[in-house]
């Protein structure tokens, strides 16, 4: 059986889940975060929890519009909870935060580990996020692809792939953070963090294109082998 093809995107349902998603789940958060400890004098963990706000404001609104609750935003708001609790481990000096930063990523690889025993692994539900304009068409024909070994296979090689990469990155980013000066690290932290999610982007964007034509491939070696079978 083959595959459906996707259903046409909404450019505009497409445009506004984007400005939602990055406005409220990254530039929001973030802004709080900085606005709040910089310019108010707030705790870092007040800061993050405040920060926190927008995701739910964000899973909010997606309810309401699409009648459906947005993974992504639970769990954006989950690892900025993390965040905030972790915060409040241990000492407070700029090493120990640049080493809870570094747990906070080495966590989220951890989940992307755990969630392969789950029936479906969390890059589903973030490939969903970004690869569907989030319309009921969409969403399930995403849904849809999950009937077929391939697709399973992918999101589970892009999960398994995220976690191990983001388990490695904190791993190292703790030891740089013993063995490297404070101020050198506060410059290196941020670069492997947008490094690594970048150098995944990329090859997750790869990845899913390399799988996507190897399937077609086989896909159309069966019909012709189907053909000729029915022609003998």
């Amino acid at each position: 059986m083959s595959a459906p093809t996707p259903p046409a995107r909404s450019g505009a349902a497409s445009a506004i889940g984007w400005v939602l998603t990055i406005g409220l789940n990254v530039v929001a958060p973030i802004l709080t975060y900085n606005t709040l400890t910089e310019n108010h004098g707030w705790s870092e963990f007040s800061a993050l929890l405040a920060g926190s706000v927008w995701p739910v404001l964000d899973s909010a609104i997606m309810v309401a519009w699409r009648r459906k609750l947005d993974e992504f935003a639970v769990v954006t708001l989950v690892f900025l909870v993390i965040t905030a609790l972790v915060s409040l481990i241990g000492a407070h000096t700029a090493r120990a935060l640049l080493i809870k930063d570094s747990g906070v990523t080495g966590l989220f690889g951890l989940l992307c580990l755990v969630t392969l025993l789950a029936p479906r692994p969390l890059m589903f539900y973030f490939g969903r996020k970004f690869a569907t304009d989030g319309t009921p068409a969409s969403t399930a024909w995403w849904n849809g692809m999950w009937q077929y070994e391939g697709f399973r296979s992918t999101m589970r090689t892009m999960t398994l792939v995220w976690g191990v990469a983001y388990v490695v990155e904190a791993l190292v980013r703790i030891a740089l953070a013993y063995a490297l000066p404070t101020k050198t690290m506060v410059t290196l932290s941020p670069l492997m963090i947008y490094g690594v999610l970048g150098a995944l982007g990329v090859w997750t964007a790869w990845f899913g294109k390399h799988r996507a034509a190897e399937g077609a491939r086989r896909q159309a070696e069966a019909e012709a082998e189907a053909a000729a079978a029915a022609a003998a």
